[in-house]
């Protein structure tokens, strides 16, 4: 069994039936070790992945997988895996789509929804206070408008009084 890596891997003109996938001759072996996240598809034929370092799941899972036509793996930036062609001396056809970045993070980016958030918290504390202002506006011209007696007569009486002590010291007649 001969290894290579995807970039070592050369297409034949069989490959060219099905555009944008790689053929994978059997008793050939390649590794694949993205830098971004992306999805493995078998388009023709079926693979047998092993996949690298400590695996999760069963004891008696080891990482290896034989993934079929229209089946699909997903594979994390930085895994590394080896593939091979399986079962009946066909080649497979696969093909390797990377997860754009921009996608990913939109899904999981809480941005668009935090500012308008932060402004309309903003608006709901301005809008309280200035309803408290108001209230108290309207507040005091009710005051005003039922009390105005009130205040006269307290003037009326602070002038009275002013006016019985200044006879009673004789300043005024």
């Amino acid at each position: 069994m001969t290894t290579q890596t995807l970039a070592q891997m050369h297409q034949s003109p069989a490959a060219a039936a099905l555009p944008g996938t790689w053929k994978l001759a059997t008793g050939r072996a390649i590794t694949l070790q993205p830098a971004e996240s992306g999805v493995l598809r078998v388009a023709h034929g079926s693979l047998w992945v092993t996949f690298d370092g400590p695996q999760q799941g069963p004891l008696n899972d080891f990482g290896d997988f034989v993934v079929e036509v229209g089946q699909s793996i997903r594979v994390q930036s930085g895994e590394r895996l080896v593939m091979e062609a399986w079962g009946h001396g066909a080649p497979a056809y696969f093909s390797w789509d990377p997860v754009a970045a921009t996608v990913a993070s939109r899904r999981l980016s809480t941005a668009p929804v935090l500012q308008p958030l932060a402004d309309l918290r903003l608006a709901l504390a301005l809008g309280a206070g200035a309803a408290a202002r108001l209230l108290g506006a309207v507040g005091r011209l009710a005051w005003d408008a039922v009390a105005p007696r009130g205040r006269a007569a307290l003037a009326d009486c602070a002038l009275s009084a002013q006016s019985r002590a200044c006879r009673a010291h004789g300043v005024m007649s």
